[in-house]
C-alpha cells in the first residue's frame, strides 16, 4: 500500500513540476526542460528529479545549476500549495542526457534506412 502512495505522489509531483518549469522566470532555466525520471524516498523527505533539455547537455547542466541553487525553494513552495501535501520533499535536480542520446541513435537508425 505504501508503494502505491509513493508512486501516485511521484506522478503528481512530476506533472506539477512540468507545469512549474514553464513558469520559472530565470533565463538560465530552459523552457524545453523534460523530466526523465523522478524518485521519491520512502519517507517523502527527498525527491530526486532527473531532467534533460532538448537544446543539449550544456543547457541541461546550466538549468540544473539554476534549479538547485535558486529555484528549488520556489518549486517546493508551489508544490506544497498546489498538491496539498503534508510533507513536501526536498528537491534535488540531476542532469540526464538521455534525450540527446536518443536523438543521436535515431539519426543513426535513419541513416541506415536511406542506404
Amino acid at each position: 500500500m505504501a508503494g502505491y502512495k509513493i508512486n501516485r505522489i511521484a506522478s503528481d509531483i512530476r506533472l506539477c513540476l512540468s507545469e512549474l518549469f514553464r513558469e520559472i522566470k530565470d533565463e538560465r532555466v530552459s523552457k524545453l526542460l523534460s523530466i526523465v525520471k523522478l524518485d521519491v524516498s520512502g519517507d517523502m523527505s527527498y525527491a530526486t528529479v532527473y531532467v534533460s533539455a532538448i537544446e543539449g547537455k550544456e543547457k541541461t547542466d546550466e538549468s540544473v545549476k539554476a534549479l538547485n541553487k535558486s529555484a528549488s525553494g520556489f518549486l517546493r513552495r508551489e508544490l506544497g500549495s498546489r498538491l496539498k501535501l503534508r510533507k513536501v520533499p526536498e528537491l534535488r535536480f540531476i542532469s540526464d542526457n538521455s534525450i540527446e542520446t536518443s536523438a543521436k541513435i535515431s539519426t543513426i537508425i535513419n541513416s541506415f534506412d536511406k542506404k
